[in-house]
């Protein structure tokens, strides 16, 4: 898995659903972005097998995003959200291998 966290950029909100008196003051939710065309790390090949398997993912500037409010810090969320997506692009690089047709037994 290539490390490629330095790349990333980071905006932080306000995290949304119920919540105590803190909710509307503090801004937990993280948003991680990653411009996945201007990356150094990968190959031309990998970029466009990124961008093809998480084009869900991919908005019209070409970032990748992902947000996360899970904890109650930032910090913990910015963690996650490094860790998501770098376990989201290893698992959109990998390619399964083809199937090589046998032939049938005599049974």
């Amino acid at each position: 898995m290539k490390d490629f966290s330095k790349e990333l950029s980071f905006k932080t909100s306000r995290s949304s659903g119920a919540g105590g008196q803190n909710v509307n003051k503090v801004e937990t939710s993280v948003t991680v972005l990653w411009k996945v065309a201007a990356s150094e790390f990968f190959t031309d090949e990998e970029k466009d097998l990124i961008e093809s398997k998480l084009k869900n993912r991919v908005n019209a500037d070409g970032f990748l995003f992902l947000t996360v409010s899970e904890n109650r810090t930032q910090l913990m969320n910015k963690n996650k959200a490094i860790e998501k997506i770098l376990e989201m692009v290893d698992k959109s690089l990998w390619v399964p291998k083809k199937r090589i047709a046998t032939k049938p037994s005599k049974a």
